[in-house]
């Protein structure tokens, strides 16, 4: 009886001993991975400034393409690549704009002081960026309360229906044949009457954009993108194109455009005289000197001229932007944390706690130890043509352009 029961014992034993050699079955392999892969890769590297958010779904012995992207040639691509490699799909990939349900509004123009846009659609998301009020966005899609956009530098994330007016095509294209009126100082109001003791009808910060309607005294009267019509002081700003034709985006202009921000409290995905971050800082100061250059401080140090790697500091000119972060390992990628502006004297202005002045001179009383620790390299944009560099004189964002290639 023990015999047999000993026996029943090992049997069950090898059962289970046998049943853990065996291999489970494999999953299909999905063949398109890695042609979305490699497609991604070469039409959308970023995901801040191209979506392509795509997946094969196996179907049999077919597969279905899924999701949605805002780049047509990389979708025509990949299904060139799916059909030279004789592999069959369906296609179900939603292109944007959505123009069901933004009913040909596929243009806005921000319409407050300062739009605050978001990675995702809810006030509790992450702040990533900001836009001024004039400034004109490419709408891809909606939901009931919020927008998906693209700003001029590329930078796509989310806007709440309250931070844009919404236009079709004739509309904006109206809206962009009209002269416009740029506001110059870091702060300021629009009043109700040509009056600085009248109501004010907004708070307006550096680089605000309204369309022109009239001069009166001391006052330009202007309108905003949703139809309310104001007055603001002449010597805060200019007009538009008057202000474009003059500029000259010297190193004397970019220190005066930074030395106006002085004390600006840091604020993580701020690009206005609200509240600026590293990059936001930087990116403010070249704006207002006619160049619409990459948001973040890993975009902006893809652009311009290298000039210093070893930080000597010696061929470095008034408006290099000094980058810092952790440099590349055999283990680890660069990682750029941080950016700020050369001025000169073995100093640089950048945005961190607030916006000051520090220097690379150990000596100095204001030397920053932490950032000269961390120095990557220096990148010069003054006269360089990069991809990544939008100059406004040559490819105009707010008035009508020959060449100018905002709406498609």
């Amino acid at each position: 009886m023990m015999k047999n029961k000993l026996n029943y014992i090992a049997l069950l034993v090898f059962l289970v001993l046998a049943s853990c050699d065996e291999q489970p079955e494999k999953d299909s392999i999905n063949q398109a991975d890695e042609l979305i892969a490699q497609t991604s890769e070469k039409h959308a590297p970023d995901s801040r400034v191209a979506l392509f958010d795509i997946e094969a779904v196996i179907n049999g012995e077919s597969y279905t393409l899924k999701g949605e992207s805002n780049l047509p040639d990389a979708v025509e691509d990949l299904k060139q690549k799916l059909k030279a490699e004789n592999i069959s799909f369906a296609d179900s990939i939603h292109m944007l704009p959505d123009d069901k349900s933004l009913e040909g509004k596929t243009m806005g123009i921000v319409k407050i002081s300062v739009a605050n846009l978001r990675e995702e659609p809810k006030h509790s998301s992450q702040l990533v960026t900001q836009a001024t009020l004039g400034t004109p966005v490419k709408i891809w899609k909606r939901t009931e309360e919020w927008y998906y956009i693209q700003t001029p530098d590329g930078y796509l994330s989310w806007v709440d229906h309250g931070g844009i007016t919404t236009m079709d095509k004739n509309d904006f294209d109206t809206w962009k044949s009209s002269e416009k009126i740029i506001f110059k100082s870091a702060y300021g109001q629009s009043f109700k009457e040509a009056s600085k003791n009248s109501q004010p009808v907004s708070d307006i910060v550096a680089g605000s954009v309204f369309e022109f309607e009239a001069a009166a005294n001391d006052f330009y009267k202007v309108s905003y993108p949703d139809g309310r019509e104001a007055f603001i002081v002449k010597d805060e700003s200019a007009i538009y194109s008057e202000w474009l034709s003059d500029l000259q985006a010297s190193e004397e202009d970019l220190v005066q455009t930074s030395s106006k921000l002085m004390g600006l409290p840091y604020l993580w995905g701020g690009t206005s005289s609200k509240g600026v971050d590293c990059s936001g800082f930087t990116k403010t100061i070249y704006f207002m000197n006619g160049v619409v250059i990459p948001r973040d401080a890993s975009q902006q140090i893809r652009e311009g001229k290298l000039i210093d790697s070893s930080g000597t500091f010696e061929n470095l000119a008034v408006g290099d932007l000094l980058f810092f972060g952790r440099p590349a390992t055999d283990s680890t990628s660069e990682r750029v944390v941080h950016v700020g502006m050369w001025i000169g004297n073995n100093e640089f202005i950048h945005s961190s706690g607030d916006v000051h002045i520090s220097s690379m001179d150990e000596n100095a009383e204001n030397f920053d130890e932490f950032n000269r620790g961390r120095y990557l390299r220096t990148k010069r944009y003054l006269g360089q043509q990069s991809e990544g560099l939008t100059y406004l004189k040559e490819k105009n964002i707010f008035l009508t352009q020959e060449k100018d290639t905002l709406v498609n």
